[in-house]
């Protein structure tokens, strides 16, 4: 039974890290991504029919 209680409160701790470094990470700035939506349609490939 101790062994559970264990792992449980370990999984939590291992959650909170992750939660709060997402936290962190989107109040900083880590997700912006100001250059590539804009400049993503000319990057893109279109896939052609090959029969015509």
């Amino acid at each position: 039974m101790n062994v559970i209680i264990f792992l449980l409160a370990a999984s939590l701790l291992v959650a909170i890290c992750f939660l709060v470094a997402f936290i962190w990470s989107a109040r900083t700035g880590q997700f912006d991504d100001d250059y590539s939506p804009a400049q993503r349609i000319f990057f893109t490939e279109t896939i052609e029919n090959e029969n015509n």
